[in-house]
């Protein structure tokens, strides 16, 4: 397969996938692994909204590529951005024309934000889908109670309504993040603003939140999300996002200066100048085995495939779907050195799971898909995400601590250090102050 005396993987995107598969490979003698990215760091994505939501700082979710392989001689990474892909050449380019090659290619670059060309959307929704989306977004929150509390008017602008657009796990965990924020924040640090004064309000339209989920598992989020004082618009779709409202489909309007987009996500911009083979939501379509139909050597896994599973039906977008798919991914790389064939993906389905605040989570796990509320649902969610963390730190120590500290604590410091990007321009779509009179929201 290789020329020289070593075979050349690259490998392109360090999350969960990417970081799975350049684990596996390094283990190899012979094989030299170069994995791109446009970050110099691992993001552990599942807890991005606890950053937006001042829980943690950026430096607890992103971890150092070159840190974490840095007891790994065959492994290089390379700090750029992607601007094509050439599956039948194996050839990457960067934006500045540097150009690797490679005897087996595998693409893991994750996905963006998926707007379905809801107007203004792209341009004042803030996404939930790095670490860069997650700083943005916690300023834009922090500066929305600064302003209120400067300037009492502002509140009939909507300073502090915070519309959730999608009930999928990002949505519901961020609504909860939020509820408790709102609680904590301005009963400890903003004394001059009553704490009814704020909303948050989850759009989606679906009839449920975390569809994936039970019936039962339906009801218990809506009913705990509802004890937190988070307004539902269910089976409703948000028609626009503009600078100072958002529009649903039933009529209603909310004064907002925080939209917070959850409602998707689709194949990253770099497929765009790619041959390969696209499918549902823009993902690269691949075959059981995670190769690409026509291109020999070329694998693409995580968020960026649709990865059938058992019933032909393609997995979801889950760290743990990435991870185990960068593993086998890895496997079937080295057993075709071994001129050995690539087997089918298998996935082990460790359940679903999410978050809904401080002190309330819900799980389903094992092959009959048993419900874990409250306490047990919180235990197999840190559980779960430990083993993802594993990979990536050494001791996961500071991650469980976390975990328990979640059950009880209260909020960390909050610091205003993304002003630009923060900044509210309250002439920008100046709305009467009754425009913030709301449809009633239905509560499930």
């Amino acid at each position: 397969m290789s020329s020289h005396d070593h075979t050349e993987v690259v490998v392109v995107g360090g999350g969960f996938a990417g970081v799975g598969c350049v684990k596996r490979l390094a283990e190899e003698d012979g094989v030299h692994v170069t994995l791109i990215d446009r970050n110099n760091y691992h993001q552990f994505q599942p807890l991005l909204y606890q950053v937006a939501s001042s829980q943690l700082a950026p430096g607890d979710v992103a971890f150092s590529l070159r840190a974490l392989f840095h007891d790994m001689p065959n492994v290089d990474v390379k700090l750029a951005e992607v601007a094509s892909i050439d599956a039948a050449t194996r050839a990457v380019t960067a934006t500045d024309g540097e150009v690797w090659t490679a005897d087996a290619l595998v693409i893991a670059a994750g996905s963006q934000p998926n707007f379905f060309k809801t107007p203004g959307a792209r341009e004042h929704a803030f996404p939930l889908y790095s670490l860069d989306d997650a700083t943005r977004l916690r300023s834009r929150i922090i500066s929305a109670f600064e302003d209120a509390d400067r300037d009492h008017a502002r509140i009939d602008q909507g300073a502090l309504n915070f519309v959730v657009v999608g009930g999928g796990p990002t949505g519901v965990e961020m609504a909860g993040a939020l509820a408790d924020m709102i609680h904590d924040t301005m009963a400890v640090q903003y004394h001059d603003l009553a704490v009814e004064s704020a909303q948050v309000h989850l759009v989606d339209h679906g009839p449920s939140l975390l569809a994936p989920f039970s019936e039962d598992a339906h009801d218990y989020v809506a009913k705990v999300l509802h004890r937190k004082g988070v307004r539902l618009h269910m089976g409703v779709a948000v028609t626009e996002v503009a600078a100072g409202h958002v529009a649903l489909g039933d009529g209603a309007r909310i004064s907002t200066r925080c939209v917070v987009w959850g409602g998707g996500i689709k194949g990253p911009a770099v497929l765009d100048q790619s041959s390969l083979p696209l499918g549902r939501g823009g993902r690269v379509t691949v075959q059981p085995d995670l190769t690409v139909d026509g291109a020999s050597g070329v694998y693409a896994i995580g968020d960026i495939a649709n990865v059938p599973g058992a019933d032909g039906e393609a997995l979801p977008q889950l760290g743990s779907v990435a991870l185990q798919t960068g593993q086998w991914a890895a496997d079937n790389v080295l057993a075709e050195l071994a001129g050995k064939p690539p087997k089918p993906f298998h996935y082990k389905d460790k359940g679903i799971m999410a978050m809904i605040g401080r002190g309330s989570a819900i799980a389903e796990v094992g092959p009959h898909r048993h419900e874990l509320h409250g306490f047990f649902a919180f235990s197999a969610w840190l559980g779960v995400h430990s083993m993802l963390m594993s990979g990536v730190r050494n001791r996961i120590d500071a991650f469980v601590n976390w975990g328990w500290d979640y059950f009880s604590s209260s909020r960390g410091p909050q610091v205003l250090d993304r002003s630009d990007v923060a900044q509210i321009d309250w002439g920008e779509d100046p709305v009467a102050a009754d425009d913030a009179a709301v449809a009633p929201a239905a509560h499930a």
